[in-house]
């Protein structure tokens, strides 16, 4: 009799699965259709979309000046006034007379009427100078720069208003047309004057206007000013 054939070892069953394991791993189950829900917070927006949002959260600012100047002057006559009459003070109480400006003073505001050109006057300027004061400490300043688009609260730009006015002179002689041409950038306003040695006047006119409002829009400002243009023939 030819002796069974040996039965297969135990370790080949095992191999075999784990051979299949990886093919059956492969097969992706397929994703059931989800319900359009709300948008994720984590997605990023377009850029169109995104702007809008920035525009509406964040705006920009003309940048506030330091105020050196008024702040050094003011500074210096209150320390010269105070050292003054602190050293004034220390000398009476070490037992020497008042200064003679001290008791002048004091004669003065005792003995003139509320009426007197001096006093009314000294009101005047004391009044003038607290006016300035709090003019300076509610107002930006700076009104030489404009402010530009920022892209993040944090970052502020700002572009001066000759630079700007150079930009806008170089635009606008490259219009056939335009020999000589002057700008003048204000807050709310371009004032553009241009001569015309050919060419329809009204035509240049057209053009130009349509060039400086181009230029103008490249520089990204916060608050882009009207452009006014005006121009005159010259035959000379």
């Amino acid at each position: 009799m030819t002796p069974d054939p040996d039965p297969p070892a135990c370790s080949s069953t095992p191999s075999a699965r784990r051979a299949t394991a990886p093919m059956t791993k492969e097969l992706e189950e397929p994703e059931e259709p989800r319900e359009p829900g709300p948008p994720e917070h984590d997605a990023p927006l377009p850029p169109d979309l995104a702007t809008g949002e920035h525009d509406r959260r964040h705006r920009t600012h003309r940048p506030w000046s330091a105020r050196r100047i008024p702040a050094a002057l003011v500074a210096s006559v209150i320390l010269v006034a105070a050292a003054a009459a602190l050293f004034d003070v220390v000398a009476v109480q070490a037992g020497r007379p008042a200064g003679a400006w001290r008791r002048h003073l004091a004669d003065e505001l005792a003995t003139r009427p509320l009426d007197d050109v001096w006093v009314l006057t000294g009101a005047a300027v004391a009044a003038a100078l607290g006016i300035w004061l709090i003019v300076l400490a509610l107002t930006p300043g700076l009104r030489h720069w404009l402010p530009l688009h920022s892209p993040a609260p944090g970052l502020r730009a700002s572009l001066d208003r000759d630079g700007a006015a150079d930009l806008l002179r170089d635009a606008a002689m490259r219009v056939p047309g335009v020999s000589t041409a002057r700008i003048r950038v204000r807050r709310h306003r371009v004032k553009a004057r241009a001569d015309v040695r050919f060419r329809d006047p009204q035509q240049v006119k057209d053009d130009l206007t349509a060039v400086l409002d181009e230029e103008r829009d490249r520089f990204a400002l916060s608050r882009p000013p009207r452009v006014v243009v005006r121009v005159r023939r010259r035959t000379d």
